[in-house]
């Protein structure tokens, strides 16, 4: 008589194989989402390279944070913004906002520019303004707020704020305005709003 040879279940090995794929496909799948919520809590294995030019604002500061009022604007924005007295360096910000706009070409409809000034403009400017900037919003800005909010930032200063209302980059006086462009072009290539 020959012993009886005992063969492993067969079900029981394909149940663990089964468990064995399942938790393999759970962790290809959420072992990213996973990894990148951390790299970004944590600030760990982010690249030191970057493709835009100015200062990125990743902290989901918006134009009302940074004081500015009566701002409605659902599209891409220029937005000039200046404390005290609008000077040399605000109005070559203001012209160059202006330059990046109509720089867009077959975009410009996804953009606007505008100016958030605390005090008012000279009077001589403002007329300019009216007439050589016909398509330039203007909004009131309230010094305190900026000052809490943009930090040690000094003089006028360029942002990119997004359709709803968020700043995505800060450019200084100094900034080149190609550089501005390339910035605004890659965001509206990228952006599925506005």
């Amino acid at each position: 008589m020959n012993p009886a040879i005992t063969l492993p279940d067969a079900s029981a090995s394909r149940r663990r194989r089964g468990r064995l794929q399942l938790v393999m496909i759970l962790a290809v799948v959420i072992g990213p989402m996973i990894l990148a919520s951390a790299m970004y809590q944590w600030r760990f294995w982010v690249p030191e390279t970057r493709s835009y030019h100015g200062e990125l604002i990743g902290n989901g500061q918006t134009r009302a944070d940074l004081g500015v009022s009566g701002a409605q604007e659902v599209r891409w924005q220029l937005l000039v913004t200046v404390a005290g007295v609008c000077d040399a360096d605000c109005k070559q910000l203001v012209f160059l906002a202006r330059q990046i706009h109509i720089g867009l070409n077959r975009d410009t409809a996804r953009a606007s520019h505008a100016l958030a000034s605390a005090q008012p403009l000279a009077d001589d400017y403002d007329a300019l303004l009216r007439r050589e900037f016909p398509q330039l919003s203007r909004y009131r800005l309230e010094p305190r707020v900026y000052a809490e909010s943009a930090g040690k930032v000094e003089g006028a200063q360029l942002w990119i704020v997004d359709p709803h209302g968020n700043l995505v980059l800060r450019y200084d006086s100094r900034s080149q305005g190609k550089a501005i462009l390339n910035d605004l072009r890659h965001l509206l290539k990228i952006s599925q709003i506005g």
